[in-house]
């Protein structure tokens, strides 16, 4: 059986770890008090602030106490949904002033074209937000990518370190999960798809990065199609 799509993480497999960690999240801890003081009215930034308040257990915060909560948990890369939309609605407003471009690896850039015309297609799965991708991937240095992408997934889809997860992508984009190669940095994410059926390849492009029983590549150049 071919493979006929690739699911690819973003950090630390098509964008650098660092650019995500030195860059975006300084910049959304940095913006999110005026941020939500300047939208708060606006109607997904509501049920966001809302959705915190849920998730903390403290119904009668304050947007100030909220603001705290959400900046703790970029300390802490929390997973929680509301921060993960949140802050791709703050990378918007960066993006779109140019303050920031999306790093994304040159051996990706160079090797897309070359998995489209094997036919088989790219999504991407990651804990940021759908948005928060496709900011990503529309603003690199090579122009926008997005175009070659059939989509992206998030934590609505589920957790990366959960087996259902990766079945659920599987009934989205209705292929076997042998048709299906997911490839991370992540052993406990590979180990998930693992689980779901998925094949899987890890993404090394640190020499000291901790690995498991899966095929391991340093660079797209290195993937065959």
């Amino acid at each position: 059986m071919s493979i006929r799509a690739i699911i690819v993480d973003t950090a630390g497999t098509t964008t650098d770890l660092n650019f995500i960690q030195d860059v975006l999240f300084p910049y959304s801890k940095k913006a999110m008090a005026d941020f939500l003081t300047k939208n708060q009215d606006n109607a997904l930034v509501d049920y966001c602030i809302s959705d915190v308040k849920d998730i903390a257990l403290e119904p009668d915060a304050t947007l100030e106490r909220v603001t705290e909560i959400l900046n703790q948990w970029i300390e802490e890369d929390r997973k929680a949904t509301p921060l993960k939309t949140l802050q791709g609605l703050i990378w918007k407003q960066g993006y779109n002033r140019s303050e920031f471009k999306g790093h994304i690896y040159p051996d990706f850039i160079d090797n897309i074209e070359r998995i489209i015309a094997a036919n088989i297609r790219i999504y991407s799965f990651s804990s940021g937000s759908v948005d928060a991708q496709k900011l990503l991937f529309s603003h690199t240095d090579a122009g926008d990518l997005t175009t070659h992408f059939s989509g992206h997934f998030d934590t609505r889809t589920g957790n990366k370190l959960d087996k259902q997860a990766y079945s659920n992508i599987c009934n989205t984009i209705s292929l076997k999960p042998k048709q299906m190669l997911f490839i991370s940095d992540m052993v406990e994410e590979l180990k998930a798809a693992d689980a779901a059926g998925m094949l899987t390849c890890q993404m090394v492009r640190e020499p000291n990065a901790r690995t498991a029983k899966f095929k391991v590549i340093t660079s797209f150049d290195e993937l065959e199609c």
